[in-house]
């Protein structure tokens, strides 16, 4: 190896090999306690710090979703699936040879989760494609000994994470292998022919290769396992027991499966609209594909980031959010920008993300969400009304104070105790552009009653989350836009002429207001809607197989309360009909 090739450049400040990197892994494992110590903060990270970096990074990323001149939508860590590229094992191999990441640097990938506010990275050690993205013992289709890299960047993204002082995780698929004889969706057959099952794969590759990343690489956050499928119990129980043993410190994700796992995970790219309990984490993407995409330029705005993350703070979770390094193995410019303009907005107010709880109201609200911090809750402004008024709908007790935070004098807010409702008075133009601060202190721990409040100033759109169904079926929905894109709704579905849904809401402004309604169907249908009172709005619109509002009529509450609001299916496919939410908006 030529001295060009030892020098590990921006990893750190000195010129040292990959053997004196990893004796600074063991440096860095004994400093924090040895092994077999058994931890008491074990997911103290995870649990406190709400917010990590996720990097999907492998030969996949070289191929950027094409294959001999094709581009491929989707996904692109599924290249070599047969509802994409279906690229044989052998073919796959080959194109390691091309992979030339010449541009990680590992200090620059930690510095931007940093700056973008995150506590932890967690990185693809080896994805489904079977290729180990560190220098593996055991298999060496691997990014030294299969590419001219010839660095093993596991090594040097732990080194930075130690140096900037957040945590380190590793991403592991323990169960597909798709190059590995006997792994699921691998090979039968060794290169001599002879059957290979899933018991010699996870002997002879997947538990020797996660024995090496939970001790070459220092102390770890968590490992995160994917896609279990059906592999046996015993053996996610022997990954389970491996891992805390050798890192007792971690936690392991649970996607390890059959329950094992020290937390859970939503479904892809889902922030939920309920709290959920229980410790739990969402994993997202900062465009629409995990591994880099040629093509990917939908690049969510930093507002959206920021609004994402605090949402599922506020709902009782965890935010991972995923970059897809370039073929170079740098992070693309448009991910940057944003991580770093929301992450300027988290360090200016680090009470609504770090060791937040979550929302008392237990889902979003018109105008945004909230966090709570003791005997505090952060009201998170998403959409600033121009009134100068903020109605918050269950919160009448308790109220100690309230200020606006990025003020300059931390301006004390006005208001008043209306019933179901506090008022607060606002100024007329928003403090930040992205999300406003309002803190309420309180007498004691929040006490919100449980309501669903139509705001007099903005648009409330109530999903079907949040009522009861009678004849009909309420339950998730969970689709792909492209491969691998997945979009989450709760639906009303399998309609007839009795089905009805039904749920509360509290009316604080009297008059008449906008009905929409938001649905998915075949044909044209007629729906109803009525409240307590009497008052109906009956229409007749088109629909189509993909969700879209649907303005539905003028309803009018004569006074100020409570209403039941009734939705029914009076014509139309009711085995299509899939209803989502409702839309209330007060007419001037």
């Amino acid at each position: 190896m030529s001295f060009k090739n030892i020098v590990l450049g921006a990893v750190i400040s000195a010129l040292c090999t990959q053997e004196v990197l990893a004796q600074r892994m063991e440096e860095m494992w004994d400093g924090a306690g040895g092994k077999g110590v058994v931890s008491q903060n074990r997911g103290k990270l995870f649990r406190e710090g709400k917010y990590a970096l996720f990097i999907h990074w492998g030969i996949y990323s070289q191929l950027a979703n094409k294959w001999q001149g094709k581009t491929f939508y989707g996904i692109g860590e599924w290249l070599m699936n047969k509802s994409m590229a279906n690229i044989s094992p052998a073919e796959y191999k080959l194109a390691a040879s091309s992979f030339h990441p010449d541009h990680f640097d590992a200090k620059a990938i930690v510095q931007l989760a940093k700056d973008a506010g995150m506590r932890y990275i967690v990185i693809t050690s080896k994805h489904h494609d079977g290729f180990s993205m560190f220098h593996s013992k055991v298999n060496p289709f691997n990014i030294v000994d299969a590419t001219d890299f010839k660095r093993d960047p596991m090594i040097e993204l732990a080194q930075a994470c130690k140096e900037g002082g957040i945590g380190f995780g590793f991403y592991y698929s323990q169960n597909q292998d798709w190059t590995y004889p006997g792994g699921n969706g691998g090979p039968k057959v060794d290169a001599q022919g002879k059957a290979k099952s899933f018991d010699d794969y996870f002997w002879e590759k997947c538990y020797p290769e996660v024995q090496q990343i939970t001790t070459g690489y220092g102390p770890i956050e968590l490992v995160w396992f994917d896609t279990p499928g059906g592999m046996d119990k015993k053996y996610a129980q022997k990954l389970v027991e491996l891992v805390h043993k050798n890192q007792p410190g971690a936690y392991v994700s649970g996607r390890v499966g059959h329950g094992l796992g020290d937390y859970s995970t939503l479904g892809d790219m889902e922030v939920p609209r309920e709290n959920v309990d229980g410790i739990w984490e969402t994993v997202d993407v900062t465009n629409d594909s995990w591994g880099y995409a040629w093509y990917d330029n939908n690049w969510k705005s930093s507002q959206e980031i920021l609004q994402r993350t605090l949402s599922t703070v506020a709902r009782g979770g965890t935010y991972m959010l995923n970059v897809g390094p370039k073929p170079d193995g740098s992070i693309p410019d448009q991910a940057g920008l944003a991580l770093r303009n929301a992450g300027a907005w988290i360090k200016r107010y680090p009470e609504t993300v770090y060791g937040a709880q979550a929302s008392p109201w237990k889902h979003a609200l018109p105008w945004g969400d909230a966090t709570v911090q003791g005997d505090r809750i952060s009201l998170l402004v998403y959409h600033w009304p121009a009134d100068g008024t903020l109605y918050v709908p269950g919160l009448t007790k308790g109220v100690q104070s309230i200020k606006l935070r990025g003020s300059k004098d931390q301006e004390k807010l006005n208001y008043t105790l209306e019933k179901d409702w506090l008022k607060i008075d606002i100024p007329k133009i928003a403090p930040e552009k992205m999300v406003s601060v309002i803190e309420v202190k309180l007498n004691g721990t929040p006490q919100v009653e449980k309501m669903l409040g139509v705001d007099p100033a903005l648009e409330t759109v109530i999903p079907v989350d949040f009522g009861e169904v009678e004849g009909c079926n309420k339950e998730g929905k969970s689709w792909m836009e492209k491969f691998g894109e997945w979009k989450h709704v709760v639906q009303v579905s399998k309609w007839t002429g009795k089905s009805k849904f039904s749920y509360e809401i509290a009316v604080k402004k009297p008059g008449y207001y906008q009905v929409d309604m938001n649905y998915a169907g075949e044909g044209r249908m007629v729906w109803r809607i009525e409240n307590s009172a009497g008052e109906v709005v009956q229409n007749q619109q088109e629909s189509a197989h993909v969700y879209n509002w649907y303005p539905w009529g003028w309803m009018k509450f004569e006074k100020a309360g409570r209403y039941k609001i009734t939705v029914s299916l009076i014509e139309g496919n009711g085995d299509k009909a899939s209803l989502t939410a409702l839309r209330f908006k007060y007419v001037e």
